[in-house]
């Protein structure tokens, strides 16, 4: 039987060897029609055999293979002539254009990105294949939004020489309202509670727009996880999400959400228990550690500690450390036994840094601010500060870092910085309009980062209705490579007190000074400095404040001539900066302390000054993008030592004054402060046919100016939510703030004694006359700020309205300047 059937399998395979020899030929001429695009040569690579070659009807379906995988052709046909071959092929069309219609809720980048997974682009050839996949993918990306009844539709179009337009076409639809969540299983918690800390949410009233309530499969994900947290940070180790539902209603339009839990009980800590290798810091991790036994386990805190101990380590070199938290659950007694393994890894050192962004600003000034150095091991604490360091320098928008792994190398790393340039020189400008004032306007250029040295040179001429000024400065941050720096001014002005809300009296100055300043620390400085200034004061409107100042120094003999006055000072600043940024910055302080005195003996007068300055940012959120800033500045001054048996005072042109843009907004510039009060002699008629009298002291006549003359003391604060700019891009944020602000303020004189002139005047008159020292007399304005980092400097719009004033302040509603910001 078994001879049979192979005999028989013999002869049938001679009979089909037979069968198949008998359709070869030979073939003596292939011919390829229908190309258009593909050049003929290109497509007869693709043919597996050539004229001369023996074929049959295998190598002939191979050949089709062969053409079908090239790509260039959508369909192929084959024909035998003779002994000629004959490939009739449709070219795939070539894609001339990409339109998207009707996406609203997905940028035609992203789009655009996903099609090019799929190799859809212009230029290229179309397989058509794929264009369902394509459909069906962003279908399914609308479905995960909660729109169910988004569509997409391909529409091609055809063009001459074989091309095509592809349009896709988009049916959004709305997104599905979530119509109620439930939560199957809580007995702990309430739904109230769970569904407080979520995302997503329904029944919203109609007022609330930030409210959640379409469905997002993400979101719903991203809220399981939060439900899970909290209950995990309560001690409730075994809590798991048996299942989740979510059904559709029939229309599509609306979904209902059901959460099936088990809550589990809540486990104490029982033992905690550190294992690995600790590249000898096995004391320190175990004391930082926040994980404490006979408490109840908390999630939260087990990912602080693994986070907290990795950070530690990341302070010495070992940028890839393990840190793992195994629980070992006894369910008998419901305690849980913390293992904490710790795995080190190696100690990795830099290799090198490098630097890009950096068109204007040289390579060694963004090298000398570096913490972390080259050849020693790799710190998360030297890269944030060398990262912080850059951040505060005014002529950088961004800096950022990447750590890299050297190919090859498992101790060695690369680091990239990456800073973008914002302007870092400024045409300092200001225009302002208000109610006494009228226009005012002013000018100037400064350059931070001259010739991209990170040196600053500042050459301003200013002028505005009140003041013409010219002043030349040169700082060295880094005159020495210890960051001790060098610095020194020129400068000439003059000053019309009259023009500019203040009392009569013109002020030409000029001097010269020089400052050195000392790094204490990475946050704070000090510096030291000596001046020189020599002042003509003429047009003097004297009034009652400054008289006996005025007598001293007045010439007897020639009453209106002008007063000069040379001083030489010395001065002194401490400063502790923590900005993150040096421009807008979202977080850290500033706080500096200043002083001033002149040298006695050679100066003709002597006094003191000092001022407080501090400002103070909070970030309200993770990115940042909603800050709050809290500022406070104050200032004394006054006179020491004596001359001609009288005490020298504060000189009047040294008084501090507020109002405008830079103290409180709301009030006009230098408005804000004590009155001159102006004290005139009545005269009687005296002794009939005899010369006229003087009146008592108790019948001058007392007059109050309507301008401002300063005080010796200021205290300015303010309050500002700074929030993101509606309407803008989120790339603009690091040159664009918006804020709301609350200022409040006052100028006083301490020196001022309001029982001088209520003592010795009408009584009747006593009440045109203020109390000049009391400084509960506080000013108030609330208001919006928008500030933009224009290619010409930091241009600061703000509206203000007052809340609370006194008596002959002037206000203005609208300011606008250049070159300074908050």
């Amino acid at each position: 039987m078994i001879i049979r059937k192979l005999a028989l399998a013999v002869l049938l395979g001679s009979l089909g060897c037979k069968a198949h020899a008998a359709n070869e030929f030979v073939v003596n001429d292939i011919e390829i029609k229908g190309l258009q695009r593909v050049a003929l040569g290109a497509a007869l690579t693709h043919i597996p055999f050539n004229v001369g070659d023996q074929l049959n009807e295998f190598r002939i379906s191979q050949s089709l293979k062969s053409l079908y995988a090239s790509g260039h052709f959508h369909d192929i046909k084959v024909f035998r002539d003779g002994e000629k071959i004959i490939f009739r092929v449709k070219e795939r069309e070539t894609i001339s254009e990409i339109i998207f219609d009707g996406n609203d809720d997905i940028k035609d980048e992203q789009l655009q990105e996903s099609l090019d997974g799929s190799n859809i682009r212009v230029g290229e050839t179309l397989d058509r294949s794929v264009i369902a996949s394509i459909e069906s993918g962003l279908e399914d990306f609308y479905h995960s939004v909660g729109k169910y009844n988004a569509t997409v539709t391909t529409k091609i179009s055809h063009l001459p020489r074989n091309r095509i337009n592809l349009t896709f076409e988009f049916d959004e639809g709305e997104a599905a309202a979530i119509e109620q969540i439930n939560i199957v299983g809580n007995e702990e918690f309430t739904d109230a509670e769970l569904l407080e800390r979520t995302e997503l949410t329904f029944d919203s009233p109609w007022w609330d727009f930030t409210a959640q309530d379409r469905y997002q499969k993400q979101t719903l994900q991203g809220d399981m996880e939060t439900i899970e947290s909290y209950y995990l940070d309560r001690g409730y180790l075994r809590y798991s999400v048996d299942s989740t539902q979510v059904s559709m209603t029939p229309n599509k339009e609306g979904v209902y959400i059901t959460l099936n839990v088990t809550e589990g009980v809540q486990y104490t800590v029982s033992e905690i228990e550190f294992i690995g290798e600790m590249a000898g810091y096995d004391n320190t991790i175990k004391a930082i550690s926040p994980l404490r036994s006979d408490e109840l386990y908390n999630g939260a805190t087990v990912t602080y500690t693994e986070d907290l101990i990795s950070k530690f380590l990341g302070r010495f070199g070992y940028a890839y450390p393990k840190v793992q938290t195994i629980p070992e659950i006894n369910d008998d007694d419901k305690t849980v036994k913390l293992i904490v393994q710790v795995d080190p890894g190696k100690r990795v050192y830099v290799d090198r840094i490098t630097f890009s962004g950096n068109d204007v600003t040289s390579e060694e000034v963004l090298r000398r601010e570096m913490r972390q150095q080259e050849g020693s091991w790799l710190s998360n604490n030297w890269l944030e500060a060398s990262k912080m360091r850059i951040q505060r320098l005014p002529y950088f928008e961004t800096v950022e870092f990447e750590t890299n792994q050297i190919a090859g190398e498992d101790d060695l790393v690369s680091i990239d910085f990456d800073v973008k340039e914002q302007p870092s020189g400024s045409f300092t400008a200001g225009v302002g309009y208000g109610s006494y004032s009228g226009l005012s306007l002013n000018a100037g250029i400064q350059q931070n980062n001259f010739l991209g040295t990170g040196n600053r040179l500042a050459f301003s001429v200013n002028t505005m209705k009140y003041s013409q000024s010219a002043n030349i400065s040169y700082t060295d941050p880094y005159w020495t490579i210890d960051a001790i720096s060098l610095g020194g001014n020129i400068f000439y002005s003059e000053f019309d007190a009259g023009k500019a809300n203040l009392v009569n009296y013109n002020n030409t100055t000029y001097g010269i000074g020089a400052t050195i300043g000392y790094p204490v620390n990475e946050y704070i400085r000090v510096n030291f400095g000596i001046g020189y200034k020599n002042s003509d004061i003429s047009n003097l409107q004297t009034y009652e404040q400054i008289k006996e100042f005025y007598e001293i120094f007045q010439d007897p003999e020639d009453p209106d001539a002008k007063l000069n006055f040379e001083t030489y000072d010395f001065n002194a600043a401490i400063s502790r900066v923590t900005l993150n940024r040096g421009t807008f910055p979202t977080a850290g302080s500033s706080i500096s302390l200043s002083g001033k005195i002149t040298a006695p003996d050679i100066s003709d007068v002597q006094f003191f000054k000092l001022k407080y300055d501090s400002k103070f940012y909070f970030p309200l959120t993770r990115d940042h993008s909603f800050s709050f800033l809290a500022r406070f500045e104050a200032g004394y001054g006054n006179g020491y030592g004596s001359v001609n048996g009288n005490d020298h005072i504060l000189p009047f042109w040294e008084n501090f004054r507020a109002g405008g843009a830079d103290t409180l907004r709301g009030f006009e510039n230098n408005t804000v402060g004590p009155r001159a009060i102006y004290r005139q002699p009545n005269q009687s008629p005296g002794v009939p046919g005899g010369p006229p009298e003087v009146a008592p002291p108790n019948e001058d006549s007392i007059g109050v100016s309507s301008r401002s003359v300063g005080g010796n003391a200021m205290a300015v604060a303010g309050l500002e939510l700074i929030v993101p700019t509606p309407f803008l891009d989120e790339g603009y944020s690091n040159s664009v703030r918006s804020s709301f602000f609350v200022d409040v303020g006052n100028v006083w004189d301490t020196e001022f004694s309001l029982s001088d002139y209520t003592d010795t005047i009408d009584p009747s008159q006593s009440d045109e006359i203020a109390d000049y020292s009391d400084p509960m007399r506080i000013r108030t304005s609330a208001g919006l700020s928008v500030q933009w980092l224009s290619p010409m400097g930091p241009m600061v719009f703000s509206f203000a309205k007052r809340l609370r004033s006194e008596a002959g302040d002037d206000t203005e509603f609208f300011s606008f300047n250049i070159g300074k910001t908050f």
